[in-house]
């Protein structure tokens, strides 16, 4: 109830104006999904855009064939940004009492790192295991790119639920880094990925966080693009 009343207090913060958050496919983007994430954490009042998928953006963005990752992107109060980790440094520079990095130094530090790196890497999990929300693949074949990618998020995963006891990332409470990996946590749940212990643990803590169970819904009513390469049919 604490962290629900800090968010709240933060929201009336914003203004009168709600801010502008423009996603894509809330079931095939993943990082559509990181960016509204960010602005629920930080409670932000806003309003959704959905860009179409006829959108070049849009298309590029979710066939992963885009230079410059431009969707999501938030407007608020004159500012205007386009990639998640510049939205998640703005919205707790704007929204303190969200409390959306630790305060601990270390377990700061800590976030902006896995945060970067889940941003810049993984690229072999990304094109092997395309995000898609109402996909489920049993016994799915992981190659050895897409696996090294895998074992190293849990070993990340791992690591900092030892370190800082859970249930999220950087201890009691989410941070950014649980809204970046929020993502990771559904394809391993459409390609079936076995996970054990403390990873099984914490995807099931994201997988009940409200705010992920409201996306995955909205996911299931949203309509199919017509973009034929989603198809999770596909050949690898």
């Amino acid at each position: 109830m604490a962290v629900q009343s800090r968010r709240r207090n933060a929201a009336t913060t914003a203004g009168a104006e709600p801010a502008v958050l423009r996603i894509s496919s809330r079931n095939y983007s993943s990082w559509s999904m990181r960016g509204w994430l960010l602005c629920r954490m930080a409670g932000i009042a806003f309003r959704e855009e959905i860009v179409s998928a006829d959108d070049p953006n849009s298309r590029a963005e979710l066939l992963l064939q885009s230079s410059s990752i431009l969707i999501p992107s938030l407007r608020h109060d004159g500012a205007e940004l386009w990639d998640t980790l510049a939205m998640a440094e703005y919205l707790n520079e704007q929204f303190p009492a969200a409390r959306m990095l630790p305060e601990d130094r270390i377990a700061r530090a800590r976030c902006r790192a896995i945060s970067g790196e889940m941003h810049a890497g993984f690229a072999a999990l990304r094109s092997t295991l395309p995000f898609n929300l109402r996909g489920f693949v049993p016994n799915f074949t992981v190659w050895s790119a897409a696996r090294a990618d895998i074992e190293r998020i849990l070993w990340i995963w791992r690591d900092c639920l030892e370190r800082w006891g859970g249930p999220w990332l950087l201890g009691a409470e989410r941070s950014v880094a649980d809204a970046m990996y929020a993502p990771v946590v559904m394809r391993f749940r459409t390609y079936d990925v076995k996970l054990d212990g403390a990873a099984a643990a914490y995807a099931q803590a994201t997988l009940a966080w409200p705010e992920v169970a409201e996306w995955i819904e909205a996911a299931k009513r949203e309509p199919e693009p017509a973009i034929v390469e989603l198809d999770l049919e596909a050949e690898f």
